[in-house]
């Protein structure tokens, strides 16, 4: 029950960071925090990170719904059980909804977090916890993972 109040929290605040940020800053622009290292910066981003595959709005609406199907899945048939494994297909679940909603009904994601002194790419919340998500897996599988659930000693968390 935390984890789905947690998704839909988590794309709650996405939406609504992305609403502001249309209000506020599209007729601007950016709003500099600190110049040349972190603005708000109002972009239309029809591609993926980085911008790659640009214009690809299909793949790029497909690929997130069939994932979400599937992290679902995995959540609700109980086959990822150890909390970090758990919580890391949260994350990327709400993310890629928080996406996916901007794609299907605008053909872009709103993005607005612009780290200028790394030159890096301008980016949203639901990013932000694709990225926790992957980085939780990654996590999990390097760690914890040893073909044994340590929750509950079954065979089998490791699939996820």
């Amino acid at each position: 029950m935390l984890e789905i109040l947690a998704v839909f929290a988590i794309v709650a605040l996405d939406r609504l960071t992305k609403i502001w940020a249309g209000a506020s800053l599209k007729p601007i622009g950016n709003i500099p925090i600190l110049r040349d290292v972190f603005h708000l910066t109002y972009v239309e981003n029809t591609g993926a990170a980085f911008s790659i595959l640009r214009g690809q709005t299909l793949f790029l609406t497909v690929i997130p719904a069939v994932a979400a199907v599937i992290i679902c899945y995995l959540l609700i048939s109980k086959k990822a059980v150890h909390p970090l494994s758990r919580w890391a297909l949260v994350f990327i679940l709400s993310g890629a909804l928080g996406n996916l909603i901007d794609r299907v009904f605008w053909g872009y994601v709103i993005d607005f977090f612009d780290f200028r002194l790394i030159k890096f790419a301008i980016f949203n919340v639901a990013d932000i916890f694709i990225t926790l998500g992957a980085a939780g897996l990654f996590l999990y599988v390097l760690f914890i993972c040893d073909g044994k659930d340590t929750a509950n000693g079954k065979d089998g968390d490791c699939n996820t």
